[in-house]
C-alpha cells in the first residue's frame, strides 16, 4: 500500500524519510489545454479521449537516489499509456475494470529539482486512454519530496507592498505595468493600484477578452453572498466610464466591482491612477486608466465606500493566476514608476517594496514563485515550476526616476 504523508502543520505533502508518496490525480494539468480530459477535483483525471492531450504531473525532489513509479489507473476497454519522467519512457498497458497499480518506469534522481512526470496516450480500444487516480513514486528519492496534495491547482499569488513616508497622507496613487510578450497568459491578473479597500490593474479573461478592472470592498465581513450584506454596508456606485461595467460581487469577500474591455498589449506600458476622497465616515474612491490610443485618461468608476472616511492605506501591487486548467504556466509581470500625491499637491515616487505571497505558498503547496527588480523596474512571477528566488518580507528597490507623473484627468 503506498502512504501519502501530509504535513498538517505546513499543510503540504512532503514526505521526511523514504517513502512512497503518492501525487493525487487531481493536481495534474493537461496540454496544450483541457481539451479530451477532465481534471476532476474529485475524481482526478477522466474521459481521457484525445491523444492530442497530454497530462502533466509536477514535483520537487530534494534527494538524489532510485524512484520507481506507478500508475493507479483503469480504462473502459484495454488501453497503452507513456510514461516519462527525467529522460525515461515507457509504454504501459491499463486493463478495464477497477483501479489498479501499475509499475511504469525506473529511473535515477542525480539532481535536485522540479520534475516533471507526462503521460502520452499512445492506443486505446474504447472510448478512453485511462482515468487516473494518481502517480506512486516510491525509493530513496521520495525523502523530502514536495507536491501540492490538494484540489486548487492555482499558482502562488505575489504581491509587492509600498510604505509611504511617515504622515503623508495619500490622496493619489499612480503606477505602471508592463507584461513582457509570452507571459500574458489566460486567467492572470497584473495589478497595479491596490489599496486598504480595493484594487485596479488589467486581466486577461480569455483568448479573445482582456478586461481593465476596479474593484472596492463593503464594509463588513460578509465572504460570499452579497444580498446578506446590509445597504449602509455596501459601497455605491458614484460613476462609471462609457462602456464601462458595473456591478456588485462576492466569493472573495463582497463589494462593487467594476471593468472595460479592452485589448491591451504584451510588451507595452500601461498607466494606472487612484484617487481618494474622504468625507466624514465615507470615501470616494476613482479609478482612471490612460488610453494610448487616445492620448487621455478615462474614467474607469467611482464607488463612494462607507464606514472609511480615510485616503488611501496598505499600498501594494500582485500578480495573480485565477484559472485551475494553466496553473502551471509561467506569468511574469512588470510594475513601476509608483508615486503618490499628498493633498497638499507633493509628489513622492516609491522605490521600495516588500515581497509577500498568500496561503499557498504559505502552506508550501507551491514553491515556484518571486520577484525582485531588474532594469528600473520591480517584477513579479508566478508558476512554471522553477525555483523560487524570493521569500516572504524580502525587501527590493529600484532606481528612482524623479519624474512625476504629468496627469490630465477629464472634466465632467
Amino acid at each position: 500500500m503506498f502512504l501519502l504523508l501530509l504535513s498538517l502543520a505546513a499543510g503540504r505533502a512532503v514526505a521526511q524519510e523514504s517513502a512512497p508518496a503518492a501525487i493525487p490525480g487531481f493536481t495534474a494539468y493537461a496540454s496544450p489545454n483541457e481539451n479530451g480530459v477532465d481534471i476532476s477535483g474529485r475524481n482526478g483525471v477522466v474521459n481521457w479521449t484525445d491523444s492530442a492531450t497530454t497530462i502533466q504531473f509536477y514535483c520537487h525532489i530534494s534527494t538524489p537516489g532510485t524512484l520507481k513509479l506507478a500508475l493507479n489507473a483503469k480504462s473502459d476497454a484495454p488501453s497503452k499509456v507513456s510514461v516519462t519522467m527525467n529522460g525515461v519512457t515507457k509504454i504501459v498497458s491499463v486493463a478495464s475494470g477497477g483501479f489498479a497499480s501499475i509499475p511504469a518506469l525506473q529511473t535515477k534522481i542525480k539532481t535536485p529539482g522540479f520534475y516533471d512526470i507526462t503521460l502520452k496516450g499512445i492506443e486505446k480500444q474504447g472510448k478512453i486512454y485511462a482515468d487516473v487516480k494518481d502517480v506512486t513514486l516510491e525509493g530513496p528519492a521520495t525523502k523530502g519530496i514536495q507536491f501540492n496534495p490538494k484540489s486548487w491547482r492555482r499558482s502562488a499569488s505575489v504581491h509587492l507592498n509600498y510604505t509611504p513616508p511617515e504622515g503623508k497622507n495619500v490622496e493619489y496613487f499612480y503606477g505602471e505595468i508592463k507584461v513582457p510578450a509570452g507571459e500574458d497568459k489566460i486567467g492572470t491578473y497584473f495589478m497595479s493600484c491596490g489599496f486598504h479597500r480595493g484594487y485596479f490593474g488589467m486581466q486577461v479573461n480569455s483568448a479573445t477578452e482582456r478586461r481593465i478592472i476596479f474593484s472596492v470592498w463593503d464594509s463588513g465581513k460578509e465572504p460570499d453572498d452579497r444580498s446578506k450584506v446590509r445597504w449602509e454596508d455596501q459601497v455605491t456606485l458614484q460613476a462609471k466610464g462609457d462602456s464601462v461595467v458595473a456591478s456588485g460581487f462576492g466569493g472573495e469577500g463582497t463589494g462593487g466591482h467594476s471593468h472595460w474591455i479592452y485589448n491591451w498589449k504584451a510588451g507595452e506600458t500601461y498607466r494606472f491612477l487612484m484617487h481618494s476622497v474622504p468625507d466624514g465616515t465615507t470615501t470616494l474612491y476613482t479609478a482612471y486608466f490612460y488610453v494610448p490610443e487616445h492620448n487621455e485618461w478615462k474614467l474607469i468608476a467611482s464607488f463612494r465606500a462607507p464606514k472609511d472616511g480615510k485616503y488611501m492605506g496598505h499600498l501594494y501591487s500582485f500578480l495573480e493566476n485565477f484559472s485551475f486548467e494553466n496553473g502551471h504556466q509561467h506569468r511574469k509581470g512588470y510594475f513601476g514608476n509608483h508615486w503618490i500625491k499628498t493633498p497638499e499637491g507633493e509628489w513622492i515616487e516609491l522605490t521600495k517594496a516588500r515581497f509577500t505571497n498568500d496561503a499557498t505558498a504559505k502552506a508550501g503547496d507551491r514553491l515556484d514563485f518571486g520577484g525582485g527588480a531588474e532594469n528600473g523596474w520591480f517584477y513579479l512571477w508566478t508558476s512554471g515550476f522553477k525555483p523560487a528566488n524570493a521569500k516572504l518580507g524580502d525587501g527590493f528597490e529600484r532606481p528612482a526616476t524623479g519624474r512625476q507623473p504629468d496627469i490630465k484627468l477629464p472634466r465632467f
